[in-house]
């Protein structure tokens, strides 16, 4: 198992300005962008958004959309049929509260939204402590031996309880920047990886 604290100083150095890739300007647009990132890259979904929130600025407006149109705008995402549905049955819920929601209660409860997507909107729009367990840091806690295994509930639990509340968001930025760059998922490179005589190297093909 790699040790957190030389781990995490690391990554701190090295990815410093580490932050969240989607664009977005409140908390329904981050929303919306990271349930359109499902099995779709963030540079896509950064090509997508702006069309879509000048046609739709608001859940409001969004709870109103026409599910076909909303498919068409999101069609290069992936999944768009099912995308789409859920963006607006979300922004229909949405619609009808007072303000956004802050909670993993209310979010994590939405259409197509799940403990990721709720994580991700907490930490980055809100600033509250919250691990982001995607397929990269799922792929580095694995190799870097932190915790075991696929279920993203289970690890996000071990890494809350292994690191400091204060590091909880950033740790989930640094992991993403780092699988995307260096530890990839087919060929990792090892020999230029800043963490490799720390790295256990687990699962490492």
């Amino acid at each position: 198992m790699m040790e957190i604290k030389p781990l995490l100083r690391l990554l701190k150095k090295n990815y410093k300005d580490s932050k969240c890739s989607l664009k977005h300007e409140n908390p329904w647009q981050l929303l919306i962008a990271t349930m359109l990132s499902a099995q779709c890259t963030d540079e896509r979904v950064n090509m997508i958004t702006p069309i879509l929130f000048k046609k739709f600025k608001n859940e409001k407006q969004m709870a109103k959309a026409n599910i076909k149109e909303v498919e068409k705008l999101i069609y290069s995402t992936g999944f768009y049929k099912n995308k789409a549905k859920n963006i607006v049955k979300a922004s229909q819920a949405l619609s009808k509260l007072d303000k956004f929601p802050d909670t993993m209660e209310i979010l994590g409860a939405l259409p197509g939204v799940g403990r990721k997507t709720a994580n991700v909107v907490l930490g980055n729009a809100f600033g509250k402590p919250a691990v982001v367990v995607d397929t990269h840091v799922t792929r580095l806690v694995n190799r870097f031996g932190l915790a075991k295994g696929k279920n993203a509930v289970i690890l996000e639990k071990k890494l809350s309880t292994i690191l400091d509340k204060k590091d909880w968001i950033m740790f989930s930025h640094y992991l993403i920047a780092h699988g995307r760059s260096i530890c990839k998922a087919r060929k990792p490179s090892c020999s230029r990886c800043f963490l490799y005589k720390l790295c256990p190297r687990i699962g490492v093909q």
